[in-house]
């Protein structure tokens, strides 16, 4: 039921649908509310702007209800936000309703601990079981109450806005915020706009069926051309549930996750933030940040994909700063999830502070040149136990070795393969691709994406 962050998949279809979202919250609700504890235990529901929302709020719920636990509805709040809120507001339990970067047709949920960290995988493991197990519902008397939260959204901003050095202000800079029609449509622009920033924000009218459509951190296109349309000096793009960041200079030009992780982790080196030295991040980011970091005495640790693999390695090893190129940046000294708006706030703050462009700031180190292909499977097959896709890694590791790096794993959402090859040789690293991607392909695949 778990995959790699949470329950996901197509709405109404599979295990995403009401009933199952219903038996998950009561399951989640009974897990949490122990025997015996007449303490009250309440729980804090965000979600995305997706049509599907509303019926898992809805279902999620009422399972949580019949456990006897209190519910706080927060409405469309970014995933940090209620990673954040279950923290402050003593809630036992959060939940955030979203698919993240996925289109609209997909759904999922989130559990966060009254830690505000996302669970273990032994607490995901026991509701888990009690979904299949089933779970009894209290007594009439004691079933839980269900209120609209409407402040939860302005606590979130004055949250982030506090994680700004004292007295800044973004005064003067104009700033293009791309909110994929998402969980930050109003969050978002509200924030830079109290910073002082002149704020132009498009993705900012959902329907419930265009979240992430052609648009924020998955689809730069339109906010490159509205930052030079309106020679902003820099582009925010955020995913539909905000826990991500993609940024674009005043010429257009992208800059990743690992280019901002990259300026973050020298800079808070400077400071003697940077704890033990070492920036988290997964096996996704570029050899050329690890390249980067090495140059600067700094180290990269590197964890499975997903950002609940970073923020376990920081928690583990007390480190302070980590993320994915994809743009999670996770700052444990300020949230205790990837947030987009707030690592978008800190480099807006360290534009202030060094006076410099966007163009400078988003080009850390030169990557080395990179290339992921997705390769989607037909249902029954098991591309990666092949012996013929065995064999063609092997034979791709051998030929990448000493000059990139090889990786390849299947997609803890979809039923993806992704061969990821980077190579100084940009001639070499595409040769490699295809022909691995190639293999994958006739073994069970059914097209390249």
């Amino acid at each position: 039921m778990f995959g790699t962050d949470g329950v996901r998949g197509r709405a109404n279809t599979g295990h995403m649908t009401a009933e199952t979202a219903l038996r998950l919250g009561a399951a989640a609700g009974r897990h949490f509310r122990r025997e015996g504890d007449a303490r009250i235990h309440r729980v804090v529901i965000g979600k995305d702007t997706r049509l599907s929302g509303y019926m898992f709020e809805t279902a999620l719920t009422a399972g949580l209800a019949s456990t006897g636990v209190h519910v706080l509805q927060l409405g469309p709040v970014p995933t940090p936000a209620v990673g954040y809120l279950t923290r402050s507001m003593r809630a036992d339990l959060g939940v955030m309703i979203s698919a993240s970067h996925n289109g609209a047709e997909d759904n999922g949920i989130k559990f966060f601990g009254p830690d505000g960290f996302k669970l273990s995988d032994a607490d995901e493991a026991a509701i888990a079981a009690m979904v299949e197990a089933g779970v009894e519902p209290v007594d009439a008397r004691e079933i839980g109450r269900v209120k609209r939260i409407d402040t939860g959204a302005g606590r979130y901003v004055e949250a982030v806005k506090r994680a700004v050095p004292p007295g800044m202000t973004f005064d003067g800079l104009k700033v293009v915020i791309d909110c994929a029609h998402g969980a930050a449509y109003k969050v978002a622009p509200e924030a830079l706009w109290e910073m002082g920033a002149t704020v132009v924000p498009i993705g900012v009218n959902p329907d419930g069926t265009n979240i992430n459509k052609g648009c924020g951190s998955t689809h730069t296109g339109p906010l490159q051309d509205a930052v030079v349309a309106h020679g902003a000096d820099v582009g925010i793009a955020l995913d539909g549930d905000a826990d991500r960041i993609i940024l674009v200079d005043q010429n257009g030009r992208v800059g990743d996750g690992d280019q901002i992780m990259a300026l973050f982790a020298a800079r808070w080196a400077e400071e003697g933030r940077l704890a033990k030295g070492t920036l988290a991040a997964t096996v996704m980011s570029n050899l050329g940040l690890e390249r980067f970091l090495e140059g600067q005495g700094l180290h990269l640790h590197r964890t499975k994909v997903g950002d609940r693999h970073v923020v376990k390695a920081l928690r583990d090893n007390g480190w302070t700063l980590g993320g994915e190129q994809s743009g999670h940046i996770v700052m444990t000294d300020h949230a205790t999830t990837g947030d987009g708006l707030l690592a978008g706030l800190q480099f807006l703050a360290e534009m202030v502070r060094a006076g410099r462009p966007a163009s400078e700031l988003l080009h850390t180190f030169d990557p080395v040149p990179q290339m992921l292909e997705n390769v989607r499977f037909a249902s029954g097959t098991r591309p990666l136990e092949d012996a013929g896709v065995q064999d063609a890694i092997r034979a791709a590791e051998a030929r990448v070795a000493g000059r990139g790096r090889l990786l390849i794993r299947a997609s803890g959402t979809e039923p993806l393969i992704r061969v990821m090859v980077e190579h100084e040789d940009e001639a070499e690293m595409r040769a490699v691709v295809a022909e691995v991607a190639g293999t994958v392909r006739s073994a069970g695949a059914l097209a390249a994406e």
